[in-house]
C-alpha cells in the first residue's frame, strides 16, 4: 500500500481547515471584465479551506438585499441543486448528487478529495429524482410536493419543448412525454444521446437548454480532471458545450476549452447563449477567476492549456501553442474559486429596479481559497446585452461567524410570479427572493 504523505495526513486530521497559502487580493480584484491575474502560486500542499456544512438553525435564513425579502419556498428537500419552471408555474427541483465514480477516487488525491467533499456537504448519496413543487395560491410557499421522476442517474439540467421534457442525467440526455399539469411521469424515457460519463466522470453535472426555435439542445459537459492530469485521452467530448439536434440526436461540439460549464441561459437583448464556468484549482487562492461569458459557435476558451485567454498553464503537458493562440478571454469574471454554478437572466422578475437588466448567479462557494469566496447569490448588471459595473449581493449570510456553511446556493431561476428561486443543497431548501412589502 502506498504511504500517504505526512502533510496530507496532518491536513485531514486537522479538519482540512486551513492548509496552503493565503490570498493576497480581494475577491473584487478577480471580478469584472478585466480581472487581476497574479503569478501562479503552486504550493507543496494545495490550499484547502473547508467551510463545514452544518445547515440552517431553526428559523434562520439568508440576508436579502435592501428592498427585497427572502423566505423558504420549500424545505426538507434532499440535496436540491437545479431548478426549472414549467409553463403553468410548477417548479421542478433536481434532488441529486454525484454518481459513484470509483476511478475518480483512486490514490492520494482521490482520498483527500473524498474527505474534502464530504466535509463540504457533497458526500451524501444521490436521491436521483426530480420533485415537483406547486404554489397554487401564489403565496410564495409551495403547498404541493410530488415525486415527478425517479430512478434517474444523477440528474441535473431540465428543459421543456412542447410536450417533450428533456432531462440531462450524468451519462445520457433523456426525453419524457409531459402532459401539462401532470404531477408525476411514470412512462419510460427515450434516450436522445449518450453523454460522457463512466467510472472517472470527474465533473458529473450536465445541464441542458433549448434553442429559441426548439430545434437544437445545448448540453454542458465538464472536464474529467482539474487540468488534464488524467490524460487528454480522458477528455474526449468534455470541457465543452454540445449542440444536439433534437429530432435526430446528432451532436457536435458547439464550443470547447470550457473547464466546467454549468448554468446556461439566453441573454434577452442580444439573444446570445451565456454560461457560468468554474475554472481550475491549485495555483493559488487568487487564480483562476470563475466567469460568465457569451459563447461563440466554434469558440475555444483555453482549457486546459491556458486560462483567461492566453495565460499559459505550464502544468499541462504537452502544450498546444496553436490552440492557445485561438483562446478567447471570457466576458466577465465572478471571483476566484466562487464555484459560480447557477445562471439566469433578469427577464420577468419583479424585484426592485436595480435588478431590471442583468444576470443572477448562484455561487456555491470555495473549498480551496483562504479566505472563503462565494457562498452567496449575486447580480451582475447588464446594459445592451453586456455586463457593466460591479456585482450586487442579492443573498448573503450563508456562512456563520465560525465560517461554517449554513447553506450553499446552486441553481437560480425566475418563477412565474417574478420572484427569484434559489436551490440550497446544504440547507435542503429552495429560497424565494421577492420585493419587500
Amino acid at each position: 500500500m502506498r504511504k500517504v504523505p505526512l502533510a496530507l495526513i496532518i491536513a485531514v486530521a486537522g479538519g482540512l481547515a486551513a492548509c496552503g497559502e493565503t490570498s493576497s487580493l480581494q475577491v473584487s480584484d478577480g471580478t469584472g471584465p478585466s480581472p487581476k491575474l497574479p503569478e501562479p502560486n503552486k504550493t507543496l500542499i494545495p490550499t484547502v479551506n473547508i467551510a463545514p456544512a452544518v445547515g440552517w438553525p431553526e428559523g434562520a435564513k439568508p440576508t436579502a438585499a435592501a428592498g427585497t425579502q427572502v423566505a423558504a419556498f420549500a424545505e426538507g428537500l434532499d440535496h436540491p441543486r437545479w431548478l426549472y419552471v414549467l409553463p403553468n408555474g410548477d417548479v421542478l427541483v433536481a434532488e441529486t448528487n454525484a454518481p459513484p465514480k470509483p476511478d475518480d477516487s483512486k490514490g492520494i488525491r482521490g482520498w483527500v478529495m473524498k474527505k474534502v467533499m464530504g466535509k463540504a456537504g457533497a458526500g451524501v448519496p444521490s436521491p436521483n429524482r426530480i420533485t415537483l413543487l406547486r404554489d397554487a395560491d401564489h403565496d410564495g410557499v409551495a403547498e404541493t410536493r410530488t415525486i415527478f421522476l425517479q430512478n434517474l442517474n444523477s440528474p441535473f439540467g431540465m428543459t421543456l419543448v412542447g410536450n417533450d421534457l428533456y432531462v440531462a442525467d450524468t451519462d445520457r440526455l433523456l426525453r419524457f412525454n409531459y402532459e401539462p399539469g401532470a404531477t408525476e411521469i411514470k412512462t419510460q424515457p427515450i434516450k436522445v444521446v449518450d453523454l460522457p460519463g463512466g467510472t472517472l466522470n470527474h465533473h458529473w453535472t450536465k445541464n441542458v437548454i433549448a434553442s429559441k426555435d426548439g430545434n437544437k439542445l445545448y448540453v454542458t459537459v465538464g472536464s474529467n480532471s482539474n487540468v488534464g492530469e488524467n490524460g487528454l485521452d480522458q477528455e474526449e467530448g468534455r470541457a465543452a458545450i454540445w449542440e444536439v439536434d433534437r429530432a435526430t440526436g446528432n451532436h457536435r461540439i458547439f464550443a470547447s476549452g470550457i473547464r466546467n460549464p454549468n448554468g446556461l441561459a439566453w441573454e434577452p437583448t442580444s439573444g446570445a447563449l451565456w454560461t457560468a464556468v468554474n475554472e481550475r484549482d491549485e495555483i493559488g487562492s487568487d487564480l483562476v477567476p470563475d466567469y460568465i461569458t457569451s459563447v461563440k459557435d466554434g469558440g475555444f476558451y483555453g482549457w486546459p492549456f491556458s486560462y483567461y485567454g492566453q495565460h499559459v498553464d505550464v502544468r499541462v503537458k504537452p502544450q498546444n501553442p496553436d490552440l492557445v493562440a485561438k483562446a478567447i478571454a471570457p466576458d466577465y469574471a465572478v471571483g476566484p474559486h466562487t464555484a459560480s454554478l447557477g445562471l439566469t437572466f433578469a427577464e420577468g422578475n419583479r424585484l426592485p429596479a436595480q435588478f431590471k437588466e442583468g444576470a443572477f448567479i448562484g455561487q456555491h462557494g470555495s473549498w480551496n481559497r483562504k479566505p472563503h469566496s462565494g457562498y452567496k447569490v449575486i447580480f451582475v448588471p447588464f446594459t445592451g446585452g453586456k455586463p457593466t459595473g460591479q456585482p450586487v449581493d442579492v443573498l448573503t449570510g450563508f456562512l456563520d461567524k465560525d465560517e461554517n456553511a449554513l447553506g450553499r446556493p446552486v441553481g437560480v431561476v425566475i418563477d412565474q410570479q417574478g420572484g427569484l428561486l434559489v436551490a440550497d443543497d446544504v440547507g435542503n431548501k429552495v429560497w424565494r427572493v421577492s420585493s419587500a412589502k
